[in-house]
């Protein structure tokens, strides 16, 4: 296509038009901004202003550069000043009435070779371009907010798309120094087709009152590395326009994950719509504010549940990557730890293994000598639960087996003394089915550790029916002395991280076995688009796709919803013996060490 895509049309000079616009003249581009509101006009024009001013502060752009991407932009009311564009970005309300009649009037006014784009992030591209007369011309090009600092533009063809119409605005988004993703037709494209759904989730968690908005929160950002929250960034987005998507989502999917949950319908309706109102999920210091103020849902400061036991040592069973872990995060809090496996040689080198992370942290210049000395001093390994007798906390870190969990429980009843707090890091399974195996099902608790256990800071402790309040709240302190970020949830599959991250993952995988979009794609889309530190495809890989069918399974056993059922790929690799990383193979292949 010989399509220059010099002139460029935005209809629509809201936040996302005119962020669109800023970057489009910053390239080189002549812009029309059009829109039927003066002030939004005006709103664009000084936004262009002020963002270029900054721009030229921070030393990015010259006063020169700057001076001519003003001089490049310009505003009109009317779609007649679209008549020489070569390509028209609309980015008006999500809605079929206003996007149609914009392309009807447009196919009016532009010649038969201008290249018409939809910005929707919900909308159906085919159903918009079989409005108009020139089908093979319409596209989806979505931005990402804001538009200036996002590197992702999803490139969506419906059916009727010309390939050369693809090609050049796929050329035009890598001469805006964006990374364009190819992707089909349907509601969410993929980077939005996936996060709706956790943000639905996540909605649905808080609405049934599973866990605070906090530590909701907190869960995803300590235990996933996500830049915000679900519900932060559902009130950063629009509670309204989350809404929308997902309706469009489920008209499309009849995926249960995809309908709206109700709290986002009554938060709309109440005009409780995010920042842009003031008040969300959060409050705010103001309408358009950024920083969160206090309000009644707002936990008080150093408020915990009562008084807890007394806890000087802790036993850690196991002799895998975890349990050396948490028996590292502990004697370097001062605890003095009894390290138990099977045999006193799976002890010992568990130990061993404690001493290279330590000696690694002192290369590193993290730890003193002093302290590795003094840390590992406070480390007894032990080849029987027998030295747990005095313990005052005994934590299983042992295989995500239920049977071998309550074998290990029912042993530790016998073994450790009245008081102690009977801990489990089980990621999936019932807590409660494991305390049901010891006559003390009062003193048992989830203590769910972040693998690496030294680095993560998220613990999430999972009470069941039966816990007692003191043990809570001796868990909830020891948490603070081994600087760990506790969150508290209740006794159900996946907790707050994993019932959110892998329902994720499995969708990921399905979009993949429809053939919707590539993994690489996919990986760029969910990093560039929604701030990943890895795509769902990397952490696949990196997790274990055994250890993900195994959570799968248990996610879909509780909760019946057949939009959990694991996808057939993952069962499929996983039967092929394909784990990911460890075993050289996954969804990618490995270089073998």
């Amino acid at each position: 296509m010989d399509t220059p895509l010099y002139t460029i049309a935005v209809v629509g000079l809201g936040t996302m038009g005119t962020g669109i616009a800023e970057v489009l003249a910053l390239a080189g581009r002549e812009v029309i901004g059009i829109d039927i509101s003066e002030a939004a006009a005006l709103g664009a024009v000084a936004s262009l202003e002020a963002s270029t001013a900054r721009a030229v502060g921070r030393g990015r752009i010259t006063e020169e550069q700057r001076a001519a991407a003003l001089a490049r932009f310009r505003t009109a009311d009317t779609l007649q000043a679209a008549a020489d564009a070569e390509l028209v970005i609309e980015v008006v309300p999500e809605s079929y009435e206003i996007k149609q009649q914009v392309f009807r009037e447009l196919d009016a006014v532009v010649p038969p070779t201008t290249i018409l784009a939809t910005g929707t992030n919900a909308l159906s591209v085919t159903r918009l371009a079989a409005e108009s007369q020139r089908p093979e011309r319409v596209l989806g090009l979505h931005f990402f907010n804001p538009a200036p600092a996002m590197k992702l533009v999803e490139v969506v063809s419906s059916v009727l798309t010309a390939p050369p119409a693809v090609e050049a605005v796929t050329a035009l988004a890598r001469e805006l120094g964006k990374e364009p993703v190819a992707v089909g037709d349907r509601p969410g494209f993929v980077a939005d087709g996936l996060l709706f759904g956790y943000l639905n989730q996540a909605a649905a968690m808080y609405e049934a009152n599973y866990a605070s908005r906090e530590d909701i929160d907190a869960a995803m950002k300590l235990g996933c590395g996500l830049p915000m929250g679900p519900l932060a960034l559902l009130d950063l987005i629009g509670i309204d326009t989350a809404r929308t998507v997902l309706e469009a989502m489920y008209a499309e999917s009849h995926d249960r994950l995809h309908a709206p949950a109700p709290i986002l319908g009554q938060l709309s309706s109440a005009g409780l719509t995010g920042r842009k109102a003031g008040r969300g999920f959060y409050t705010y210091d103001a309408p358009g504010g950024q920083d969160v103020v206090p309000d009644a849902l707002t936990p008080a400061a150093g408020a915990e549940a009562g008084a807890g036991r007394a806890v000087a040592s802790v036993g850690v069973a196991g002799s895998g990557t975890m349990a050396s872990g948490i028996a590292e995060v502990f004697a370097k809090a001062g605890y003095g730890v009894v390290l138990a496996a099977r045999t006193q040689e799976k002890a010992d080198l568990a130990k061993g293994r404690i001493a290279k992370s330590l000696e690694r942290s002192v290369s590193k210049g993290r730890l003193s000598a002093e302290a590795r000395d003094e840390t590992l001093a406070r480390i007894t390994a032990a080849g029987s639960l027998d030295a747990f007798a005095e313990v005052d906390l005994a934590v299983e870190a042992v295989a995500e087996d239920l049977e071998i969990k309550q074998q290990l429980f029912a042993a530790l009843d016998k073994v450790c003394r009245p008081g102690a707090v009977l801990a489990t890091t089980t990621s999936s399974l019932p807590v409660v089915a494991i305390a049901r195996a010891t006559a003390r099902p009062e003193d048992v608790i989830g203590m769910h550790f972040f693998n690496p256990a030294p680095a993560m800071k998220l613990v999430e402790v999972v009470r069941t029916v039966l816990t007692a309040d003191e043990v809570h709240a001796t868990v909830r302190a020891v948490c603070a002395k081994i600087r760990k970020h506790p969150v508290d949830c209740g006794d159900r599959a996946g907790f707050i991280v994993n019932a959110l991250l892998f329902p994720y993952l499995n969708n990921a995988i399905k979009m993949v076995e429809q053939h919707y979009a590539s993994l690489d794609d996919i990986d760029a889309a969910m990093k560039l688009g929604g701030g990943y530190p890895m795509g769902p495809f990397e952490l696949l890989d990196v997790v274990g796709l055994d250890v993900s069918l195994a959570i799968e399974k248990v996610l879909h056993k509780e909760f019946r919803d057949p939009g959990l059922a694991p996808a057939p790929l993952l069962e499929h690799l996983v039967a092929a013996g394909c784990l990911g990383r460890k075993t050289g193979r996954g969804f990618r292949e490995y270089a073998r060490r």
